[in-house]
């Protein structure tokens, strides 16, 4: 079985979501399709240590809000991380950052882009 995920926006670094003076808490939207079904406006948490270089430190994705069925874990974690990145650091299309910078912070920042990927999801990999 294949799953579609459409990120759709990336509102980066806000309190609202959990941010504080030790993380840099965003939060990525997307719809899913799997199984014939879709699946709208869920999201996930991504997490990042505050003085962390934005290109090499992993982030901490947690798992689809408001989503309980088959899914692939690593590879929709692979996905949101390249998603973030493309928005955030050095090769972001949002906030241009230098591979080394680790001294600021950017509050609140929205980006909305639309990223299709697809990836498979076998029947033994579990549910959400």
């Amino acid at each position: 079985m294949k799953a579609k995920v459409t990120f759709r926006k990336l509102i980066q670094d806000s309190q609202k979501f959990g941010s504080n003076d030790e993380h840099i808490v965003s939060r990525e939207f997307f719809d899913l399709e799997i199984g014939g079904k879709r699946h709208s406006d869920l999201y996930v948490d991504i997490k990042q240590t505050v003085g962390s270089n934005f290109e090499t430190t992993p982030l901490e994705v947690g798992s689809p809000h408001d989503y309980h069925g088959p899914f692939n874990y690593d590879a929709f974690r692979d996905a949101a991380e390249k998603y973030y990145r493309s928005k955030v650091g050095s090769q972001g299309g949002g906030a241009r950052t230098g591979a080394d910078a680790t001294k600021f912070r950017m509050w609140n920042n929205l980006y909305t882009e639309d990223w299709t990927v697809e990836f498979e999801v076998a029947g033994n990999e579990g549910t959400w």
